[in-house]
């Protein structure tokens, strides 16, 4: 089964003001090249070769870099007109990811991770794979998801952005999931209603038994959603340790 992915750059970037006031924030640069192209770059290593790109009023911007994508791409672009929340971005981009196996890609998540080999697990297996979830270890990890362990190191839960978190495991911002992702997201948005965080449907596959996790080090993950880290991301790219190319090496 082919895995698609949903490219998430929407929201206002309100940490990257004044700059996101007329800049979509995935436009924003990494030393040599815009943020978007380091996230399409992992996506394309991957070998995905569908994409969809939900942004903002800036969704121009992005389309005229990217356009219709490589040889043998297929690239759609979604309008989010109103910032109504992550389960409404991601319902835009069903008509063209249902039936299928996805990445969700926050975009300002840029990671050095290759995940070519879990994108060919996923693709061939012949059951449903459950879903593998990123993690990285921060020493302030109240902004995500943070993984609840038990005393085999086990990830048993996943709290939402705590104010006293039960471990220093953040995960968030690069998902794969299997077929269900649809019909779990609707449940989920039937209990829940506006208070809908992608952590809950990471939640369901958890306590299913079906969630996979890849931790990994705090050098090879950035969230580029502020100016300081946007600066330690330009760093790294000018150090070479992040990969904006479309092909391996």
């Amino acid at each position: 089964m082919e895995v698609k992915a949903i490219l998430v750059a929407g929201g206002h970037g309100s940490r990257l003001h004044p700059f996101t006031t007329y800049v979509q924030k995935t436009m924003l640069p990494l030393h040599e090249r815009p943020v978007i192209d380091y996230a399409l770059g992992t996506l394309r290593r991957a070998g995905v070769r569908d994409i969809t790109i939900i942004s903002n009023q800036f969704i121009g911007q992005i389309s005229r870099h990217v356009g219709q994508g490589l040889p043998g791409e297929r690239i759609h672009y979604v309008i989010e007109e109103e910032p109504l929340g992550v389960a409404h971005a991601l319902r835009l981009a069903k008509p063209y990811n249902e039936n299928t196996r996805l990445i969700v890609y926050f975009s300002d998540n840029i990671t050095t991770l290759e995940l070519k080999e879990t994108v060919d697990e996923f693709s061939k297996s012949s059951e449903p794979p459950g879903c593998v979830l990123l993690a990285r270890e921060e020493k302030h990890p109240e902004a995500f998801g943070v993984g609840v362990l038990d005393e085999q190191n086990r990830l048993v839960d996943i709290v939402e952005k705590p104010a006293d978190p039960p471990s220093n495991l953040a995960i968030g911002g690069i998902y794969l999931y299997d077929e269900r992702f649809w019909p779990f997201l609707e449940e989920v948005e039937e209990k829940k209603g506006t208070d809908f965080s992608i952590s809950d449907i990471n939640r369901m596959y958890v306590q299913n038994g079906e969630a996979r996790l890849i931790s990994i080090g705090a050098e090879t993950w950035v969230d580029c959603g502020t100016p300081d880290s946007l600066l330690q991301a330009s760093i790294m790219a000018k150090e070479g340790k992040l990969n904006p190319n479309p092909y391996r090496n």
